[in-house]
């Protein structure tokens, strides 16, 4: 096969879009807005629990740290996901972390800004950012996302947006929220 068909069928696998990899670029120079503190692997199990992620999923992950969220959901569900990432350092361990684990074919962590970012091919979105951030990002999920996609947050809630699960996770909380149709 040619070289050039390989490197095709390699970004061919992840439904993202160009223009979410242009505007990597403009995410380069901004700081992030949160500093990165890994989820527990018991929370990750909960958060894609209560997503119920399958096989037929996407999961983004918005801050997508060392990329634990969507290399477990690819491993033990074989779904496919994206981890939007601005720190260029914690973009490239997490692809380590997805080749050591092996489900780099399945898994794609693009550096970029979660706020700028296209999100419309995910049906789950996980987040642990923080209050300020996951009040500032709802509107952009309600707005963009398809109806019915999931989106789990660890720790922080969002006010004026009713929970359709809570899970306590030895003290640590997650929430689901389904995306409601449009009207």
């Amino acid at each position: 096969m040619p070289k050039t068909a390989l490197l095709v069928a390699a970004f061919v696998l992840l439904p993202v879009s160009s223009v979410a990899v242009v505007r990597t670029a403009a995410a380069q120079t901004r700081l992030p807005d949160v500093r990165f503190v890994a989820t527990p692997s018991e929370v990750v199990d909960a958060m894609l629990t209560a997503a119920r992620v399958t096989s037929a999923d996407v999961v983004y992950d918005l801050g997508s740290g060392d990329g634990r969220i969507v290399i477990t959901a690819a491993q033990r569900y074989g779904a496919r996901g994206v981890g939007i990432e601005i720190n260029p350092r914690l973009v490239a361990d997490s692809n380590a972390n997805a080749r050591a684990a092996g489900v780099a074919h399945l898994v794609q962590f693009i550096q970029g800004d979660l706020f700028t970012a296209d999100l419309s091919a995910a049906t789950v979105v996980t987040l642990y950012l923080s209050p300020s951030l996951n009040e500032r990002i709802k509107p952009r999920l309600l707005r963009d996302l398809l109806p019915g996609t999931r989106v789990v947050s660890h720790v922080y809630d969002m006010a004026g947006w009713t929970a359709d699960q809570r899970v306590d996770v030895d003290g640590r909380w997650v929430f689901l929220w389904t995306v409601p149709a449009k009207k």
